[in-house]
């Protein structure tokens, strides 16, 4: 299925069709534009990996859903409305429900209540048995996954528009109102709870730290620096979710910038310029980040002096990374895995799902990595 990129404007979807520049940038169309994917090329595995369990939740369709963590479980949706828990070591299904309505975000979890965005601005919250808990309706349709901490539900519209609730009976705490530019792109940019903070990706390349009790802002900065004479030109979107690590938060923004900022203050610990539409992965030495082109880049976490670069995934449209062990895995328009050396970008290995993009962010459950494609299918590939 081919979708068109589409772009944001304040109040109005705007879908423009028949432009290069845009289809070259589009998430979800079957085939990268912009260039000739590179081919995959003969690989001797150096390392083993095995696909220890999949199964399917339902197409993503054109909306961006990611698996979330609870204990030892994993829950994911799709946007049919199914939502399932599964046993994170062996994959088999706790329970499945249907939502009631089509979704177009997930999953959030902390742990005890699971939160979804439904069609037209539902927000909607279930217990960690699939008991549906309250819902909610928001100022304008939902894409970003709504996250919960410290007994706050907070969910972002796509007229920047963000709300925190009650997490237990979905009363409405406070409203924060952003100004977005005159052109987004349609992405997803994620919020992540930090203590008794949510530190939020927003259009326009910025990112926010807002106290979760009040909604009060701690600080906002510029991740991605508008530049150019058009307003296409200036598009600068936050890509992915923003990673929090020890003292740092990590974010990529599109034409613009890849940094660390001190999570107390925002400022910057170092900036590189750098353009992707997805996030980024970091561990105890190196942030990783793909590039719109297609290229993997290592920074160095201490500094942002650059570690290696990996071509060869040219045009593949790669997927937000995961750091794990002795590699870094990457999926991509295919629904390939790659596996690279987390010291110098090495091929190490590759794993195959279902032949669709990889569009959510991965994650990290016990001994396996959890991968979403486009086509619905929820796979955990074991590192041996």
């Amino acid at each position: 299925m081919r979708i068109t990129r589409k772009l944001v404007g304040v109040g109005v979807l705007a879908v423009l069709t028949g432009c290069s520049t845009l289809s070259s940038i589009n998430p979800f169309a079957s085939k990268p534009k912009g260039g000739q994917p590179a081919p995959l090329v003969e690989l001797k595995a150096a390392m083993a990996v095995r696909t220890a369990w999949k199964l399917n939740v339902g197409k993503a369709e054109s909306y961006t859903f990611s698996p979330a963590l609870a204990g030892n479980t994993v829950v994911v949706a799709g946007a049919d409305g199914n939502i399932v828990r599964v046993d994170a070591a062996t994959g088999k299904e706790l329970w499945r429900i249907k939502a009631g309505m089509p979704l177009t975000a997930g999953v959030g979890t902390d742990g005890n209540q699971i939160v979804v965005g439904g069609a037209k601005g539902v927000l909607l919250a279930f217990d960690m048995d699939g008991k549906a808990l309250w819902k909610q309706q928001l100022s304008s349709e939902i894409l970003s996954s709504p996250v919960v901490g410290q007994g706050v539900v907070v969910a972002r519209s796509i007229d920047n528009r963000i709300v925190g609730f009650d997490a237990t009976n979905g009363n409405k705490k406070w409203t924060v109102q952003r100004t977005a530019p005159p052109l987004t792109l349609r992405m997803a940019p994620g919020m992540v709870v930090s203590n008794k903070d949510v530190i939020i990706a927003q259009p326009g390349g910025r990112l926010t730290s807002l106290v979760l009790a009040t909604g009060a802002p701690r600080w906002e900065i510029e991740v991605g620096v508008a530049k150019g004479a058009t307003e296409l030109e200036r598009v600068t979107d936050i890509g992915g979710t923003p990673v929090v690590f020890e003292n740092d938060v990590c974010a990529v923004s599109y034409q613009g910038r890849v940094g660390c900022f001190d999570l107390a203050t925002g400022s910057a610990r170092w900036t590189r310029d750098l353009s992707s539409e997805v996030g980024v992965a970091v561990d105890q030495r190196f942030v990783f980040v793909p590039d719109d082109k297609g290229a993997l880049y290592a920074f160095n976490r201490d500094g942002g002096a650059s570690a290696w670069k990996n071509d060869k995934l040219e045009y593949r449209r790669l997927s937000t990374p995961l750091s794990y062990g002795r590699a870094v895995a990457v999926g991509d328009y295919q629904g390939m895995v790659h596996f690279l050396s987390r010291e110098d970008g090495t091929f190490l290995a590759r794993a195959a799902t279902d032949g669709s993009a990889i569009v959510g962010t991965p994650l990290v459950a016990g001994e396996h990595l959890i991968f979403q494609t486009q086509n619905g299918t929820v796979a955990a590939i074991a590192v041996e």
